[in-house]
């Protein structure tokens, strides 16, 4: 039994439905894990990667030199 931590405080995981979604953005790529209890909305889950990271770590570091 794994506990997950929503707006409704814990539930247990198997009371709740999940949702994975993915975006791909011109500059970045978003995923997203949903959790719903009844079909209500209790906890979302997003991370964005950026496509080019390396570049705009190279450009923000130019800017300081």
């Amino acid at each position: 039994m794994a506990l997950i931590l929503t707006t409704r405080g814990e539930v247990d995981e198997t009371q709740l439905a999940r949702t994975v979604g993915f975006e791909d953005r011109p500059d970045e790529f978003v995923v997203w894990v949903e959790w719903r209890l009844d079909n209500e909305l209790v906890r979302r889950d997003a991370h964005v990667i950026l496509k080019r990271a390396a570049v705009q770590s190279d450009l923000t570091a130019a800017n300081f030199a």
